[in-house]
């Protein structure tokens, strides 16, 4: 049964923070806000939990591309090969926001990713996802929730997002009503933007 915790951007507790932490490293799963939609997440470094959120999303996770989710660029070199600077100003002019960038993944991506040319990084405008990676110290694999609705295709309203996942997860964020448009995709692996999906985010 999924913990609700009630966590607002204005005046984040810590000591709710910290029972997020401690559940991501348990190998936990938590459903978070961010400045698009909500989504799921989980340690990058947990291959059990990395398979827990394939499986939710019904993929295999060799297959799966799940967002990485970081508070600034410190920890590109981490998952990325080098970037020319142009790219860098172009990512530090648009982030934090509500963007996906796509760019070439290193040899050294966490075991879920081995395989993987190029990676997602979201770098998200909120200060909670910010707050947990910190806290954290590393970044956290994300997934967008989406709703079985034909009109809208994200859920937005956190007490309906706990009922349908609360066996599923191990903690859900309530922190008011999302947004229902997703990040906007970029490509930036080949050194040029190209847009991949259209979302909040404005080139």
């Amino acid at each position: 049964m999924a913990k609700i915790l009630r966590i607002y951007p204005e005046n984040p507790q810590e000591n709710l923070i910290n029972e997020v932490i401690k559940t991501l490293n348990n190998g936990g799963l938590i459903i978070y806000p961010s400045d698009t939609v909500y989504a799921l997440g989980c340690n990058i470094f947990d291959i059990r939990a990395m398979e827990k959120l394939a499986q939710m999303k019904k993929i295999k996770l060799e297959k799966a591309q799940f967002s990485i989710i970081c508070n600034d660029l410190s920890h590109l070199s981490d998952f990325t090969r080098p970037i020319d600077t142009s790219v860098f100003r172009f990512l530090k002019s648009h982030l934090p926001g509500p963007f996906t960038f796509i760019l070439e993944a290193n040899k050294n991506v966490p075991l879920a990713y081995k395989g993987h040319k190029t990676i997602g990084i979201r770098v998200p405008d909120h200060p909670i996802p910010q707050l947990i990676v910190e806290k954290l110290g590393h970044p956290i694999a994300s997934t967008s929730i989406k709703d079985d609705d034909e009109i809208i295709e994200y859920s937005t309203d956190p007490e309906l997002i706990a009922e349908k996942y609360e066996h599923l997860v191990d903690i859900v964020i309530d922190s008011g009503y999302g947004d229902n448009i997703a990040s906007t995709i970029v490509d930036l692996s080949s050194g040029e933007p190209e847009v991949i999906r259209q979302g909040k985010g404005i080139v």
